[in-house]
Parts: structure tokens; C-alpha cells; sequence
């Protein structure tokens, strides 16, 4: 325990660090700066909504796993299959079918071909996606590589594009910005960026890997979660701040017709000259590589355990690897035209979740569920809107221009809760069996005493997955598949404060939500 003390301040850097780069992908370096661009003079106010919508949504969904213990229990309140169909539809359109395949080709793009022309891309890419298996091969040691190695080698590069570039700036801000609304345009960009979702299966990578060092306890492993994020969400302001000062400094100079990736590269060469250009490329490759690593891991670590450990991690990578490799250069626009809609349509109900996991974690879940459905259908429609099907009523909801017209349907769709006074109320006792029914809903509240007398209030969530917390045992379930009552025994430490065990079989269910089960003198 001592031990684990003496680590936390290292650990919280290590894992910082890691979530750092993991979220500083290739399109946060070209974005920032053409923002700046777009906004002059109000680049400040531009780049504040850009931060909000993007890492401000990210950071949220990190502290909403950490709140409920884990990536799959935020979006486990729709049931067991809808979440894992949600979870896999997460997973395969921000990696292997889009964003891991795009990191090999922006690297080319934008760090290969400038400094290297002789190169191909179909050998770079081979190489590259060689280099994100072998670095991705060993599970425990990924947040180690990016946060230990890569990271400290990206931050310095970019420390040295940025400072050059405020010291010696390229020129005057603009004295009129080229668009209406900065604001506007800054959280739709944050928006669309859709790091909210990432921040899903990156915290799967990460929870495990606090979990290896050996923060087991749930206090211990919030406190390095949190600081870890919160130094992550620190350094990607200083950063993306610096890039939209950039750009708001040659916003005199371009307009909207240079492409993103061109004004970026033009900057850094007129600051630095060849030499910044291959700071530049080294920049852009390790972004896309500590991107491409995070991606990677996480999808293969949530397949394999997805599958109960049939399939092995290391196949997964394997598998992960070679496809992307084959779409980044056969097929990534089209997979990306499959992929993109599928994102649209998923992303408004992962947010609700999301928002409901951090804010109200003990909403049961057929409420959560009824304010899921009204973002699902209200997605649905948007997305179809976009690509051509005529819509016109829903350019008049409320948050439409910024993207969110999905907010109030789900607010409208939100369930009435079933009065409390006409349900049933059993209990347990502790170190004793009760009948308990087989129930849909997939968690209880738990009220117990510690031996002081003092009451505690815990959540105890019925999740598949390795045990969480301080539950000490519980019997496997009777009678699983049949409506018949089943029994239980509950052993529980008071000490604990949130509370995570799985189930032998998946068709055992605790009460609903609003029934307790009470458990006096642990």
C-alpha cells in the first residue's frame, strides 16, 4: 500500500501523459490552426467552444465511466445486447474501419511524402502498421510505451512549433474574422470530433492499466484516474491553444480556400524552415502512432473479452492490424462512407448515457433508457436529413444549427417513474438466503449497515466482467433461466463505497431499481 502511494504522482504522469496522446491525433494538429485562421480576432472565443464540445465531452465521459466503474457499465443501462451491439458499433467505426486505417495515411500524407517523396505508400503502411503490432502485442505495457516514450517526444516537438511560433509570430491578426460565428463554428467542429466516443474504449485501455499497477481499491483507483485525466485535458488546452494562436497569426495572410493540412505545414515551414518540416513530420507521426496504438489495444482487449477468452488479445491485434493496413489502401473511402452514418446515429444516445452515468448514475434504468430511444430515433433522422432525404421540420428544432437537435426529444421520451410505494420491497439479509425475483432490470441499490451502526448507501451493479470493489462473494444463481425465485447470499465490506461483481450466468437479475435490499450488522 505504501508502495502504490510513494508510485501515485509518477503513475498520474505516466497515465496523463498516455491519455494525452491517445486523444492528440493528426486531425487535432491541422484543426486548431485553420480555426484560429478561420476566427482572427476571435480565435480566443472560437478556440474555447472548440475545447468545450470536444475534450470538454471527452473528459465527461472519462469521469462518468470512472463513476460507474467502468466503460461498458455506462452504456449497459439499454440492456446487455443493446449495449454490447452499441459498444461493438463504438469500437469498429472509430478504429479499424476509420480512424486507425486515416492514421496511417495522414502520417504519409503529411510526414512521409514532404520530407521522403521516394517513398511508397502501400511499404509505408505495411511498416507502419508493423510498428503498431509490435507495440500493441504485449496489453500491460501500452499505456507504458505511449505515456514513458512517445508522449514526452510529441509534447517536445510540439513545445517547439508553439513557442517558436509566439516569440517570432508570422504576422498581425486579421482585423475581421472570415466567418459569422466563431462560437458557432468551434462547437460544431468539437462536436463532430466525436472524442466523446473515443474516450470509451481508450478507458477500457487505461482503467486495466491502473488496475496492473496495482491500484486495486476503488478510492485509490478514482484519484489516479481523475488526476490522470484531468492532467491529459491541461495539456491539450495548452496545446490546442498554441496551434489557434498560429493560425489566428497568418489570418491576415490565407483565406478559406488553403486546405487544413497546407496551412499547418505552411506555418511550421515558414517558422522553421526544412528543419521545421521535419520536426513537423516527426510531430505528426508519433500523434498517429500513439492514436493508432490506444485504438488498437483497446479494441483488441474489448473482442477478447468480449468473446470470454476463445479468441486471445493478441489475435485481435493481429486481425486489427492487417485490415487496417489493407483498408488504408484499398477501400478507406468507402468504409468511411459506411462507417460515418453509423457514428451520427450512435453518438447522440452514447452522450445521454454518458450524461446520465456522470449526473445521475442512480436513475434507473428504464427511465435512462426511455431518454436513449428519443436521442436514437432523433439521430436517425438527422443523419438522413444530411445525406439528402428531405427533412426540412427538423432545421426548426431547437440546437439544430450546433448539432444537438437531439436534446430535448430525449428529454421528452424520458419515462415516468413508477411510484416506489407500490412496489414490492424484500430483502436480504446478510450472510443469509432470500428469495429474489427474476427481474429485467440489471441493478439495485444496496442499504446497509456498517457494525458502528452508521448507514451507507452503495451501488451495486450485476455486470459481466472481472470483480470491481470489495464485494467479498456472492452464490451463483439458481434456476437462472426459469421465472421461479432464486437465492442468494450477499457478503459485503461496509468499507466500500461503490460496489462491482459479475454474475456465472448473464440471466440472473437483481430487484429493480427501486426496491432495496437491506443487510443490517455486516
Amino acid at each position: 500500500m505504501k508502495e502504490t502511494k510513494n508510485r501515485a504522482p509518477r503513475d498520474i504522469i505516466v497515465v496523463g501523459f498516455a491519455l494525452f496522446s491517445m486523444f492528440f491525433g493528426a486531425g487535432n494538429v491541422i484543426f486548431p490552426p485553420y480555426l484560429g485562421m478561420e476566427s482572427g480576432p476571435q480565435w480566443l472565443a472560437g478556440f474555447s467552444a472548440y475545447f468545450i464540445a470536444d475534450i470538454g465531452l471527452a473528459l465527461a465521459a472519462m469521469f462518468a465511466l470512472l463513476r460507474v466503474g467502468s466503460s461498458e457499465a455506462v452504456l449497459q443501462r439499454v440492456g446487455r445486447v443493446p449495449s454490447e451491439v452499441l459498444m461493438c458499433a463504438i469500437i469498429l467505426c472509430v478504429g479499424p474501419m476509420v480512424a486507425i486505417p486515416r492514421t496511417s495515411a495522414s502520417t504519409f500524407e503529411m510526414a512521409i511524402a514532404p520530407n521522403l517523396p521516394g517513398v511508397s505508400a502501400v511499404v509505408f503502411s505495411v511498416l507502419f502498421f508493423a510498428l503498431i503490432l509490435a507495440l500493441c502485442i504485449r496489453e500491460s505495457a501500452v499505456v507504458d510505451i505511449v505515456g514513458k516514450v512517445l508522449t514526452p517526444l510529441l509534447l517536445v516537438g510540439l513545445a517547439a512549433i508553439i513557442i517558436k511560433g509566439i516569440v517570432t509570430p508570422l504576422g498581425t491578426i486579421a482585423p475581421e474574422a472570415k466567418i459569422d460565428s466563431a462560437v458557432v463554428t468551434g462547437v460544431k467542429a468539437g462536436y463532430q470530433t466525436m472524442d466523446a466516443l473515443a474516450a470509451l474504449p481508450f478507458g477500457i485501455l487505461v482503467l486495466q492499466s491502473v488496475i496492473d499497477k496495482g491500484y486495486t481499491e476503488s478510492g485509490k483507483k478514482f484519484r489516479i484516474m481523475s488526476g490522470s485525466s484531468i492532467l491529459a485535458c491541461v495539456l491539450l488546452l495548452a496545446v490546442y491553444m498554441g496551434l489557434a494562436y498560429l493560425g489566428a497569426t497568418v489570418s491576415a495572410q490565407y483565406d478559406q480556400s488553403i486546405g487544413r493540412a497546407q496551412l499547418v505545414m505552411a506555418i511550421v515551414e515558414a517558422l522553421m524552415g526544412k528543419t521545421g518540416m521535419i520536426i513537423f513530420g516527426i510531430v505528426v507521426g508519433l500523434a498517429c502512432i500513439t492514436t493508432a496504438v490506444a485504438l488498437t489495444s483497446s479494441a483488441a482487449a474489448y473482442f477478447a473479452k468480449l468473446c470470454r477468452g476463445k479468441v486471445s488479445y493478441k489475435v485481435f491485434v493481429i486481425a486489427i492490424c492487417v485490415f487496417s493496413a489493407v483498408v488504408s489502401n484499398l477501400g478507406l473511402d468507402r468504409i468511411v462512407a459506411v462507417a460515418a452514418p453509423v457514428l451520427d446515429v450512435v453518438y447522440p444516445p452514447t452522450l445521454v448515457l454518458i450524461f446520465i452515468s456522470l449526473v445521475v448514475p442512480r436513475l434507473p434504468d428504464r427511465i435512462s433508457r426511455g431518454a436513449v430511444i428519443g436521442a436514437l430515433l432523433m439521430s436517425i433522422l438527422c443523419t438522413l436529413d444530411g445525406y439528402g432525404v428531405p427533412l426540412t421540420f427538423l432545421h426548426k428544432l431547437p440546437l439544430f444549427e450546433l448539432g444537438f437537435a437531439w436534446v430535448l426529444p430525449s428529454v421528452f421520451f424520458i419515462e415516468k417513474p413508477i411510484s416506489t410505494r407500490s412496489a414490492p420491497r424484500p430483502s436480504v439479509r446478510a450472510y443469509s438466503s432470500a428469495s429474489l425475483s427474476n427481474r429485467s432490470s440489471e441493478s439495485a441499490n444496496i442499504i446497509y449497515s456498517a457494525s458502528s451502526g452508521t448507514a451507507s448507501r452503495a451501488r451495486f451493479r450485476a455486470l459481466a466482467g472481472p470483480p470491481f470493489g470489495t464485494v467479498i462473494g456472492i452464490s451463483r444463481a439458481s434456476s437462472a433461466r426459469s421465472r421461479s425465485s432464486t437465492a442468494a447470499v450477499l457478503s459485503v465490506d461496509p468499507s466500500s463505497t461503490t460496489m462491482r461483481t459479475r454474475f456465472d450466468t448473464v440471466w440472473f437479475r437483481m430487484l429493480r431499481t427501486d426496491a432495496s435490499i437491506v443487510a443490517p450488522e455486516l
